[in-house]
This record gives structure tokens, sequence and C-alpha cells, in this order.
């Protein structure tokens, strides 16, 4: 297979050949033109064209190019989940969606910057999403210091004086503000626009980015939330006789098996276990 995409790429122009070449096609071949270029291209050497504008092979809604093939080619390795909210966050500048998006971007962009020649980013960016890869497969939950005692005590030491400097101020009126908001829609499937609710609390967005963590508990906004939505769960599980797959729902989760791994990740137990130990 022949694909054909715009010149100097960064994230999904390098993303998306290399999860092709993983799990649809090992010998298909990729070609860098200018953008005015890519469909005529296309149809010359009958090569299939992604991620422009008004093509199969595309971003859609709020998704990216490389989503589409994953849901094209049903792909379905949980490292590659992962991958692509890292790959979505990076390619359109909405960091909070995974806190690795922000590393794949200077990374990416870097790269672009030290390699002219698109064939040879083009490898070169294989070697880092084989990288990643491997990280999400085998690596996901560990964290540097894990292995390192001694960085691991003064991180803790840090963090508590962090915290200690940060509960002595007075706290600002929009942190309420902005729990009510979250509040309001943790029951629903809830996509943190920066812009719009930064517009809403009449905050500068980068401020609101930089500053979340330090009143919610040390946690950026997806963890926030994820943590919010696995206390109610614990509560329905506790004191209800709906379904596991009906808590899922009723939480904001978008399957069952998203469901269960952030509560297997937050409490240690699958859902359905947590159940029959509270049943107990």
């Amino acid at each position: 297979m022949k694909w054909i995409t715009r010149e100097r790429p960064k994230i999904d122009r390098i993303a998306c050949p290399w999860l092709i070449r993983k799990f649809v096609d090992l010998e298909s071949e990729f070609i860098y033109v200018p953008f005015d270029d890519v469909i005529t291209k296309a149809k010359e050497l009958e090569a299939i064209p992604f991620d422009i504008p008004n093509v199969e092979f595309t971003h859609y809604n709020e998704e990216s190019t490389f989503d589409y093939i994953v849901k094209k080619y049903e792909i379905k390795d949980p490292a590659i989940k992962i991958i692509a909210g890292i790959v979505r966050g990076a390619d359109t500048d909405r960091h909070q969606i995974s806190k690795e998006s922000a590393g794949l971007w200077a990374i990416s962009s870097g790269l672009a910057y030290n390699i002219k020649d698109d064939y040879e980013l083009l490898e070169q960016g294989m070697i880092l999403y084989d990288a990643l890869y491997s990280w999400a497969t085998h690596l996901y939950q560990q964290n540097h210091l894990q292995n390192s005692p001694f960085e691991k005590l003064l991180h803790e030491v840090y963090n508590k004086f962090i915290k200690d400097k940060k509960t002595s101020g007075k706290t600002p009126s929009w942190v309420k503000d902005l729990k009510n908001i979250i509040q309001d829609q943790i029951d629903t499937q809830f996509t943190f626009d920066l812009k719009k609710i930064s517009n809403e609390l009449n905050l500068n967005p980068s401020y609101l980015s930089r500053e979340f963590s330090k009143h919610f508990e040390d946690l950026n906004f997806g963890e926030y939330v994820r943590k919010l939505r696995i206390e109610k769960a614990i509560i329905l599980i506790e004191n209800s006789s709906h379904t596991l797959t009906e808590i899922a729902y009723m939480t904001g989760f978008s399957d069952q098996s998203h469901f269960t791994r952030i509560f297997k990740l937050y409490t240690g137990k699958n859902p359905s276990s947590y159940r029959k130990k509270t049943k107990k």
C-alpha cells in the first residue's frame, strides 16, 4: 500500500505511518509532498491520502487521524489506546488529555527542527514510537522514582514542602466555581475544554492550567475527575444494586473496560472483586 500526505511531518504524519506499518501493512510506503500536490499525486501514484482535509483518513471532530486508523482497522491493543490519547493531545495542542502529550510534542518538534529530510525524519520517528509503544505496553504504571529510594525520599519531602506552602495562602474564588462546574458534569462524558472553562471563569487559560493542581490535591484535571468518578462508583457499588455496566455509564466512563482499568488503578481491585468483598 502507498500512502501520501503533506511534507514536514511532526505528530500525526509520523505516528500514523508507524501505526500502519506495525498493525496494517508491514511493507507500506509513505510519500511526502507539498500540501497543494497531495490529491494530484495520490491519483497519479495510486496512493492513499491521509491527514489532510476532505479525505477518508483525517481528523473527525476532536479526534486525530491516528484515532481514525485505530477504529478503521479495529486495533484493540491496550497500549495503542494509551498512545492514541497522547498523540491526540500532542497533535491538537490539548495537552491536558494526557500528561505525556506535551513531551511528545516537544520531542517531535525538536526532531523535525534538527532533521530537514522528511524520509530520514520518518525513520527516526519510527524509533521514537517503538519506544513509546514499549513504555505503554510494559512500563505505563511504573514511575521513575520507584527504583531510587533516595530520590523518592527527596521527592516526598519536596512535595510536602510545596503542599504546606500551597495551603498557607487564601484559596482563590475561582476554585470553588470550578469545583461546582466539575461536580455538575461529573456524571457525563465530560471533556475539559480549557479555553471554554477559562472564559467561563474569566481566567487566562495558561494560568488555569498552571494553577489547577495547586488547589485540587496535586492532581491534573483528568486525574481529579477520574478520582471523583471512582469515589462515586465506590458509593454505588456499596449502596446500590446497579450492574457494573450501569455504574460505569452512570459515572461517565465511555465503556466498562475503561472503567475497570481506572477503578483497579485507584483501588487495587477490579469492580467485581470489590463488590464481592463489600457483600462479605
